[in-house]
């Protein structure tokens, strides 16, 4: 199978590239290295074609999808408070990137897109879990434009035949997130200050939850998603179906690095929800998904991959 990761040499996107190679597959990468870095995917340099270019550019990216059979669009710019700061600028990448991509897509003859969507789209509903059959309510720009893309590819699935699945990630972490961007997500911003000596912020008292899932979760989702006769059409959680109080993580960091941590607390960020915890039944049932990377085990792995990072010369 040839496969193109947009925004394939970033956090998520690299990894799904790994595994890919590691299947056997052909894989190219297209980035316009904005946040993405050659640097992760330096294990597999050889092994994948590069195109340095950017989604917003429709030419190049029906350039880069011929002769493609999936495409995994991991492109976007993945920030809740950027969005808010800069609704025009992510709408751009988020939104007429996304419709590059159908497009690109449909000319070039792609059998299926597999989208990353996000847990954004519902928004501060109270009510959890979150199920895919809840009405959506997002309260950011981030969060409209990823429920936009979804109804993109959902009408693109019925009106041109492109096999499309939205995968609405949960609070993705583990290797190569960047911890130095205030965008980043809380774990790897709480682990390098935490290697670091430093005290990390919590937004809020700490009681908040999130349904934290490993990085390597997301990669097995995407890559079912991508050969799934069922998912077709569909919007699917990704996420462990546990959630985590932003204390509880401090004190299992705490145990990890051996030493105990005191968060600052600040006032919460605009867009930002008090909760979330997904109901992942439905990718259980549709993809085979299961999560064999717990919460803890994720950021073991992790504190071992920065510690090792930082050993290096």
């Amino acid at each position: 199978m040839l496969a193109v990761i947009t925004g394939g040499a970033g956090f998520i996107g690299s990894h799904i590239a790994t595994a890919l190679v590691a299947r056997g597959d052909t894989v190219r990468v297209y980035d316009n290295l904005s946040s993405g870095k050659r640097s992760n995917l330096a294990d597999i340099a050889d092994e994948v074609e590069f195109v340095h270019a950017d989604i917003r550019d429709a030419s190049q990216l029906t350039e880069a999808f011929r002769g493609c059979e999936v495409v995994f669009h991991q492109a976007a710019i993945v920030s809740v408070p950027y969005s808010i700061e800069r609704p025009e600028e992510t709408q751009d990448t988020n939104l007429r990137g996304t419709l590059n991509v159908l497009q690109a897509a449909r000319a070039s003859g792609v059998r299926r897109v597999v989208f990353a969507s996000s847990a954004a789209i519902y928004g501060d509903d109270p009510e959890l879990p979150k199920r895919e059959t809840m009405p959506p309510n997002p309260i950011s720009p981030y969060g409209i434009e990823k429920l936009t893309g979804e109804h993109y590819l959902r009408v693109y699935a019925k009106l041109h035949g492109i096999e499309t699945v939205a995968l609405r990630y949960f609070n993705v972490f583990g290797p190569r997130q960047d911890p130095s961007s205030a965008y980043s997500g809380v774990i790897s911003i709480f682990v390098n200050r935490a290697l670091a000596g430093t005290r990390p912020t919590i937004y809020g008292d700490g009681s908040a939850s999130r349904d934290f899932v490993y990085v390597d979760n997301v990669v097995d989702a995407n890559v079912r998603a991508a050969f799934s006769s069922g998912a077709t059409g569909r919007a699917l959680n990704v996420a462990c179906g546990v959630a985590t109080t932003l204390r509880d993580l401090i004190a299992a960091l705490s145990r990890i690095v051996g030493r105990e941590i005191d968060p600052v607390c600040a006032e919460p960020r605009p867009g930002d929800i008090t909760d979330s915890l997904a109901d992942i039944s439905l990718a259980r049932s549709v993809l085979g998904y299961e999560p064999r990377v717990d919460v803890e085990t994720g950021l073991r792995r992790l504190v071992a991959y920065v510690q090792q990072s930082l050993a290096k010369p």
